[in-house]
């Protein structure tokens, strides 16, 4: 299938680095207007002492507005397990649409499960302003971004193309980080292969990748940028003549070895929900779960 890409238009884009979560959320701003979205946002959690704050999005928030601009979207790239969106927090301050991929369904209604919510809890994706199906488009000013569904690591993942920029979510890393995992409920490896050399042979090679974590391997400085041309080339997962097979079963012994996120148990309650915490009991207090032996 092809897709309308248009590489001549070269958004401006402004990282956010959350040390706490290794998370990179995005400002990306229409050269040509005020217009912008912001990707990934981050809602801070001191999880031990159930407590939310805002100092990350803060410092978005305050961006935006010192450099007049508009949000006109507010993007997920997927229900994030390790942390908790900010978005209903900016789209608060600030406006905007939120929008997710329309396979969200498929999240709230496998975590609906797990975490025991009632039947208030709505598993119909009415928590967002929309679902986004792939190849969708949607315009932040000027500049028109396209949406590919590239699930694997969950069913829900999408890669938003914006001009000469695509913003991944966790779905690829930086080449000498490979790619995301794939054993979450509803995750699969051999789905996640494909959907990024879905990628990397439909984009040009000179598109910009901006990545959503990165954990600085062998100790390197944190880096969120690289380009379809080096992942193709030195991704120690996916590059290319790395067969499908190889793939997986380097994924899935990989997988075996890794711990949950710290944040899992907060963040799919509160992702799955658009970035709104569970409603609150009759005393006015607000409850996370943490379902036994269930992950």
């Amino acid at each position: 299938m092809s897709y309308p890409i248009d590489t001549q238009v070269k958004p401006e884009v402004t990282p956010f680095f959350d040390p706490e979560t290794n998370t990179i959320s995005y400002v990306v701003r229409d050269p040509s207007s005020p217009s912008c979205a912001v990707i990934d946002s981050v809602m801070d959690i001191d999880y031990a002492a159930g407590r939310i704050s805002y100092k990350s999005a803060d410092l978005i928030v305050a961006y935006i507005r010192r450099n007049g601009l508009q949000v006109d979207w507010l993007i997920e790239t997927h229900a994030h397990a390790d942390h908790l969106s900010a978005a209903p927090y900016i789209q608060q301050q600030l406006g905007g649409k939120l929008g997710i991929g329309e396979h969200i369904l498929t999240v709230q209604e496998t975590f609906g499960k797990i975490f025991n919510e009632g039947t208030e809890f709505k598993r119909d994706g009415s928590q967002f302003d929309r679902l986004f199906k792939d190849g969708d488009t949607y315009s932040i000013g000027s500049m028109t971004a396209l949406v590919l569904h590239t699930p694997g690591h969950t069913p829900a993942c999408t890669t938003h193309v914006i001009g000469d920029a695509a913003f991944t979510g966790d779905t690829l890393f930086m080449p000498d980080a490979g790619t995301a995992r794939a054993d979450f409920p509803g995750g699969d490896a051999r789905t996640l292969y494909r959907s990024i050399r879905k990628l990397l042979e439909t984009l040009p090679p000179e598109t910009r990748l901006f990545l959503c974590h990165d954990y600085g391997p062998d100790g390197r400085e944190i880096r969120w940028e690289t380009t379809v041309r080096e992942e193709r080339k030195h991704n120690i997962h996916v590059r290319d003549g790395i067969s499908e097979d190889s793939y997986v079963q380097t994924r899935e012994a990989r997988d075996e070895t890794l711990s949950m996120p710290r944040l899992i148990m907060p963040s799919l309650q509160v992702n799955m929900r658009a970035g709104h915490l569970p409603e609150s009991d009759e005393s006015g207090k607000t409850f996370l779960k943490v379902p036994i032996n269930t992950l």
